[in-house]
């Protein structure tokens, strides 16, 4: 028993600790998707710039992060150093896998494009909204504040994506 606590509280951790890269990479996939517009390109240029665009966001984020600390701590730039920033800076990049891998099977005629679109809006949403919930639940220990934070954190990227097909 002790062992399953142990293993669901160091996957809250993890989970925790990946809060903001998690936040950032699902708004900017959210940001890219409204960029797109009603008239979307074909689902690999979508795919191609969606995880372009990610990938070099979280790259620079990394490179800032990098410089950024060893300034802060007056200390030469390592293996070490760009690892830990990296490391920091890949949930970023893994929430737009999923977008991307639907996107692509749009591409392949195995889902339709819109189906593609719109599950990776849900797919953004929802991990705001779980990463709210988590955060009400972690600040006050109570149902009501993890719901609250879920409906707060989640409207946020909800009205990201209502917003596209409002302008659009």
């Amino acid at each position: 028993m002790a062992a399953v606590k142990t293993q669901s509280r160091s996957g809250w951790r993890r989970l925790d600790e990946a809060a903001f890269g998690i936040i950032y990479g699902a708004v900017m996939v959210l940001s890219i998707l409204l960029a797109q517009g009603s008239h979307p390109a074909p689902p690999l240029k979508t795919a191609v710039v969606l995880f372009g665009s990610v990938l070099a966001i979280t790259l620079a984020k990394a490179f800032a992060e990098f410089l950024g600390n060893a300034l802060e701590v007056k200390e030469r730039m390592t293996r070490h150093s760009w690892r830990a920033a990296w490391q920091h800076s890949t949930p970023t990049l893994a929430v737009a896998n999923v977008p991307t891998a639907l996107l692509l099977a749009a591409w392949l005629g195995w889902i339709d494009p819109q189906t593609a679109l719109v599950a990776s809006q849900v797919l953004c949403v929802a991990l705001l909204a779980l990463l709210g919930a988590r955060a009400g639940w972690v600040l006050d220990h109570r149902v009501f504040p993890a719901i609250l934070g879920a409906l707060f954190v989640g409207s946020f990227g909800g009205l990201l994506s209502i917003m596209k097909y409002v302008i659009h």
